[in-house]
């Protein structure tokens, strides 16, 4: 369930060589990603249909041929667009595999800092997109072997890829670092929801561990995540409890509890409310796909 993650934990690749390409495909079980963040570098290139992807505050609707930049740190999300299918392929990477040398201090820590941005979106055929497209098919290509007999041309087109954004990059203004410390400081919370989602806690609780008041931790959180902590966390447990219902072999009852969901009745009802259909009969649509 390590996709599943708010503060991504797992190692993508390996530990010598944390570098990762994923397939994914919307809806396959699940139609979101909910907001998480990880310590990786991630670029998003969208092959068929549409998507929606949201960094940080910025919500961007994806076609064929766009990329999404994800600069390690940035608060994400991928969603379904409507009712639409996509395809797309996650590219992510750890800068120490860049080095960590003066090199680095130079030309990669000023992104984890916040002193230098990019622009997240890069449609088809702008200058830029144009540019990574081939770095990007080419460690597509080679994602099955790049732990074997071409981490070099992995490492050189990450390179590149950061060579690039160097190149496009844009210094961070005083009111986007002050959004993105904002959204740090929420961080915690994503964290709890990650580890604790079926436990009752009282959201003073949470708002204790941002360094908040009640009362303007659902008001910061709600402006910034674009909905409230509780619904948040009801969307995100599920989400879980529609990918258990998926791929494991768990009554409904046990999803539910597992899924924090100790009132059977409610758990159908909000899960009808999110999918439209039951919980039955949503597990009996997943295997017929």
């Amino acid at each position: 369930m390590d996709e599943r993650l708010l503060h991504e934990t797992k190692i993508h690749g390996t530990v010598e060589f944390p570098f990762a390409v994923y397939l994914g495909r919307v809806p396959e079980y699940i139609t979101a990603f909910p907001r998480h963040w990880h310590e990786e570098a991630e670029l998003i290139y969208v092959t068929a249909g549409r998507l929606n992807v949201s960094v940080w505050a910025q919500n961007y609707l994806l076609e064929p041929g766009d990329i999404v930049i994800v600069l390690p740190h940035a608060i994400h999300a991928i969603e379904q667009a409507q009712s639409e299918k996509a395809e797309y392929y996650n590219i992510m990477f750890n800068f120490s595999l860049l080095g960590e040398d003066r090199l680095a201090e130079k030309y990669l820590k000023p992104f984890l800092t916040h002193e230098k941005n990019v622009n997240c979106m890069e449609p088809a055929g702008s200058e830029l997109n144009l540019k990574l497209k081939p770095l990007l098919e080419s460690l597509i290509e080679h994602r099955n072997d790049s732990y074997s007999t071409h981490e070099y041309l992995v490492k050189s087109n990450l390179l590149m890829v950061m060579h690039l954004l160097n190149q496009h990059c844009v210094e961070t203004g005083e009111k986007d670092l002050a959004l993105h410390m904002t959204y740090d400081r929420l961080k915690p919370a994503l964290d709890w929801v990650q580890l604790s989602y079926a436990m009752d806690t009282p959201v003073q609780y949470v708002a204790d561990l941002c360094g908040f008041s009640t009362s303007y931790f659902m008001k910061l959180f709600k402006d910034l995540m674009g909905t409230g902590f509780t619904a948040y966390l009801n969307n995100y447990r599920l989400e879980l409890a529609a990918y258990q219902l998926a791929v494991e072999d768990l009554n409904v009852i046990e999803v539910a509890l597992n899924c924090g969901f100790h009132n059977h009745s409610y758990f159908t009802r909000a899960f009808v409310k999110k999918y439209g259909m039951t919980p039955v009969k949503y597990r009996k649509s997943c295997q017929h796909r």
